[in-house]
């Protein structure tokens, strides 16, 4: 049986295809456009799965659909009557998208369909599935677990914004819900509207600045904004927000609470704004936290699988990690509704008779690279056609070449094989540094990737010897999980800055990795083993060798506001717009020094 999934039309678009129960291809729309979180129809990605699995629309079994807009439409008009009259602006705006694309969605989803030129597409083979039952199946079907609880966490899905599951064998399903408009989600996204930085984009910043605060707001949060019930169920007051109009995420009352107006994008961030990001992170871990025990408790289950936009925050997940009720736990790579694309692929595979494939432990994302990959003769060609000067080296050349670059504190952008779906670049779309440098991560921050310099790095490390330096003992391949950095790697502040404050504390150096500790000694850790990405880790291999350090600095090959990049091409222009000192695509190796 095969089957596509598709997320479309909100944010994020993107499409997958499962064939007899496995996954065999997932891409985002914006990597081929090159608009971050493009929201269109998935043109672009649908070719990619279907030229990857050598099939047209003809052979496939059904389209699936990762949202019922119905359900959506239905939330939209009763919250809109809701709050009457304030909704009626936001109402008359979105009816016009409403009753073109998404009413209607069937006939534009099989008119777009029938565009991309691979064959005639029947609407009879269409499905809808509910947002937050994409996202369970896309958590546990890829998972390696046979029985799990399901944690489902996002800014809304039709109406649900918490869900609570279990899957056991072929099924999932939903067994308790927290409805829209109380919304963790949201709640997060209105301190990151709150601080200046763009939603669905900026909650990363939030939990990169929060470990310069303290939680002072936190009781404020939970004494006046939130209801938090110690089954982890909660409601927010809606006086404190403006989202249910959809014209702002906070209202005055909000401003008041917390002594200030939303600052403007850019503006400078002071500590109050520091206790502000740590504040709600930590309300967001409380609430993750209570939610996790009553999953437990309702399932009896001892694996928990989680997804939605939230299951992103890996210094929520670190702690689930490390203090939760559950043995283990794997959180889809791709949470966000980018994943509701395997998802639901998965769910109407499963839901039609199909036995979806468990790999004897591992899980089923192949370590999340299912995009497009290039031939050694399709790189050659793309970069003569841009002019590039490079060189091809063997394999053993190649490794031992960047691997000393590397040692030399130079910036290496590093583009192989297939790419990964998902946020997190995990070693084939990355731009690689080296930890050891104090300097490394003000370098990457300002000079390649162009954003606030407060913004940690995370490091790759072997999977052997990920124990040696930091204080996790499970695998962390999909970089969602945030660990300490062993105690006798950590380096003490002197008197003199323990007294600093905010972003001062950033040029500290805090441990013998430093451009991958932040500033209260954790990291956000991706393990690399030579089964899911051999090259990788045989580069880390290589520069272990030179300098007895088995971990690298690993960042998404991008700059600020730009999609991760696709093809050689998207990485050389990157790799000319930023001051990196080597691009290395396959086999070619390019200095910077020899462009033109």
């Amino acid at each position: 049986m095969i089957v596509l999934g598709i997320s479309a039309l909100y944010h994020d678009s993107a499409a997958a295809l499962v064939l007899d129960g496995n996954l065999v291809a997932a891409a985002q729309e914006e990597r081929f456009t090159r608009v971050k979180a493009d929201q269109a129809f998935p043109t672009h990605a649908l070719r990619y799965c279907l030229d990857t699995a050598k099939v047209g629309l003809s052979d496939v079994d059904y389209v699936a659909f990762y949202d019922k807009p119905l359900l959506t439409f239905d939330r939209l008009l009763e919250t809109y009557l809701s709050f009457a009259p304030r909704g009626l602006p936001s109402l008359v705006m979105s009816m016009p998208v409403w009753a073109k694309e998404k009413i209607m969605l069937q006939r534009t989803l099989t008119k777009a369909l029938n565009g991309i030129d691979r064959g005639k597409f029947d609407t009879k083979r269409l499905l809808f599935s509910h947002h937050h039952h994409s996202h369970a199946a896309s958590a546990f079907y890829p998972s390696p677990f046979d029985d799990a609880a399901i944690l489902i966490l996002d800014g809304v899905g039709e109406w649900a914004t918490m869900s609570i599951g279990r899957g056991r064998g072929n099924d999932v399903q939903l067994l308790h819900e927290v409805r829209f408009p109380h919304s963790l989600g949201m709640l997060y996204s209105a301190f990151t509207y709150y601080l200046g930085f763009k939603i669905n984009d900026g909650e990363y910043k939030i939990m990169g600045l929060a470990p310069y605060g303290e939680p002072k707001y936190a009781d404020r949060i939970l004494d006046k904004v939130m209801d938090l019930k110690p089954d982890g169920s909660f409601r927010l007051d809606m006086r404190y927000f403006n989202y249910c109009t959809g014209l702002t995420m906070t209202a005055q009352p909000f401003h008041d609470l917390f002594e200030g107006a939303p600052l403007k994008s850019g503006a400078r961030l002071g500590q109050r704004e520091m206790d502000l990001a740590r504040s709600v992170q930590a309300v967001t871990e409380e609430v993750m936290l209570r939610l996790c025990r009553t999953a437990h408790s309702i399932t009896g289950s001892e694996n928990l699988v989680m997804a939605g936009g939230v299951a992103l925050n890996c210094v929520a997940n670190g702690r689930l990690q490390r203090e939760g009720p559950f043995r283990r736990i794997w959180i889809q790579p791709a949470a966000g509704d980018a994943g509701g694309a395997i998802g639901a692929a998965f769910a109407a595979a499963a839901s039609n008779g199909t036995t979806i494939t468990k790999r004897g432990g591992g899980d089923a994302m192949q370590g999340s690279y299912l995009g497009p990959s290039y031939s050694d003769d399709e790189i050659r060609s793309e970069l003569k056609a841009n002019g590039a000067v490079f060189h091809e080296l063997s394999d053993d050349a190649l490794f031992d070449t960047v691997a000393a670059a590397l040692a030399g504190e130079q910036v290496v952008g590093w583009f192989q094989g297939r790419m990964e779906f998902g946020p997190r670049a995990l070693g084939n779309r990355s731009i690689l540094g080296d930890p050891r440098s104090p300097r490394m991560q003000r370098i990457l921050n300002l000079k390649i990737k162009y954003r606030e310099s407060f913004r940690p790095f995370a490091p790759a490390v072997l999977a052997d010897r990920a124990s040696q330096y930091f204080e996790l003992d499970v695998e962390s391949p999909y970089m969602l999980l945030v660990a300490k950095v062993k105690e006798e790697r950590q380096r003490k502040p002197t008197a003199a800055e323990e007294t600093l404050e905010g972003i001062a504390k950033l040029n500290v150096v805090r441990s013998d990795i430093p451009a991958v500790t932040h500033v209260d000694y954790s990291a956000r850790v991706q393990t690399v083993d030579g089964v899911a990405n051999p090259r990788f880790h045989r580069l880390l291999t290589a520069f272990e060798r030179k300098t007895g350090c088995a971990v690298l600095v690993n960042t998404s090959f991008n700059i600020r506001d730009e999609p991760i990049v696709c093809s050689p091409t998207d990485a050389y222009r990157c790799f000319l717009g930023t001051e990196m000192d080597m691009l290395v695509v396959g086999n070619a190796v390019m200095r910077k020094s020899e462009q033109w």
